[in-house]
């Protein structure tokens, strides 16, 4: 019996989230009018997504999506 050595180990799926631009409009229909008075612009917002692609955050700044994503252990990965 011969045993094979993995120097990669495959990518879970539950670690991978995806980082998208996210529009006003969408803001708007996801958060109710009083939020979006709250969040004082919708300018530079990023959704970030599960490989389910359930919505699990917006964050103001690309960079801060990918930090928050890192900062729960998961990988990041754009989505245009």
């Amino acid at each position: 019996m011969t045993h094979e050595s993995h120097t990669e180990l495959p990518m879970d799926d539950a670690q991978l989230v995806y980082v998208r631009p996210i529009s006003a409009e969408e803001i708007g229909a996801i958060l109710p009018a009083n939020a979006l008075e709250e969040l004082g612009t919708t300018e530079d917002l990023f959704a970030v997504h599960n490989s389910a692609g359930e919505r699990l955050a917006i964050v103001e700044g690309r960079d801060a999506a990918f930090a928050a994503a890192r900062a729960h252990k998961l990988t990041p990965t754009s989505l245009h």
